[in-house]
This record gives C-alpha cells, sequence and structure tokens, in this order.
C-alpha cells in the first residue's frame, strides 16, 4: 500500500526549523511497520533530520553552513535573486531534499533526541511544499 500527500507551508525565515510534528499532523492512520519519505520541492531548501531539544543545535548549524558557503563569493555567476541565491543552492545540495523515516508499531521510528527540519536557506524563500509519501 502506498499513500501520498502534498503539505504546503508557510514561508518560514531563514534557519532551521522543527516541523516534526507539523509532519505527524498530517499523516493518515500510519501501518504497523512501513516507511515514509518526505521530499521538498523546492532547490534552495532542504530537510535533515537532527537534535530536536536544544534550539542552540539549529543556531549552530545556521553559523556552519554559513561559514562554510559564504554569500558575496565574486566567483558566483548565479547571483539575480541576490547574494543568499547560490549559496542557499549549495546549501539546499549539500543536505539533500529527502529523508526516509522508518515506521514501527504505527509511529514514526524517530530516536529520542531526533526532529525533522525545515532548513530554508533564503532570506525570503516564500512557500514550501513537501510531499509526503508512506510505503507499507
Amino acid at each position: 500500500m502506498t499513500e501520498q500527500k502534498t503539505l504546503s507551508l508557510p514561508p518560514y525565515k531563514r534557519g532551521y526549523h522543527l516541523i516534526t510534528s507539523r509532519i505527524e499532523a498530517e499523516l493518515p492512520a500510519l501501518p504497523r511497520t512501513g516507511m515514509l519519505n518526505i521530499f521538498i520541492q523546492h532547490t534552495s531548501a532542504a530537510l535533515s533530520l537532527n537534535e530536536n531539544a536544544d534550539p542552540t543545535v539549529r543556531e549552530d548549524f545556521e553559523t556552519i553552513m554559513n561559514r562554510l558557503v559564504p554569500e558575496n563569493q565574486p566567483d558566483y555567476r548565479h547571483t539575480l535573486e541576490g547574494a543568499d541565491d547560490m549559496p542557499a543552492h549549495v546549501k539546499a545540495s549539500l543536505l539533500g531534499p529527502s529523508l526516509t523515516i522508518p515506521i514501527r508499531d504505527g509511529r514514526l521510528a524517530l530516536g529520542t533526541w531526533q526532529g525533522i527540519y525545515l532548513c530554508e536557506f533564503r532570506n525570503h524563500g516564500g512557500a514550501r511544499r513537501l510531499v509526503l509519501t508512506v510505503y507499507s
């Protein structure tokens, strides 16, 4: 059995945002076992699975990624949409557009401290769409 739904999210400010509860609220009744695939339909935002308790982890992610992929580099050619555009594409490629999470006993089999992040790399990224696919 496969079920699929598109989830539209409102614009988020730049940064790393926990969206676990939002995703869980949108899911159908989950099978006893299976997999959930979450796919973001954008090239300047990403998904990640990481620390869900301490918000400083999300702040540190922003700091580290900005050091790894800084804005305003003279070598960037794709700059028509602003200084954050090309770095956003690179950051999105580094983290990736999808997550696959096991389903066990009718629930997402996340670890104790794991949460799903929407990683917004644009200053004004706009609304985002996620495709949620449940496989059983």
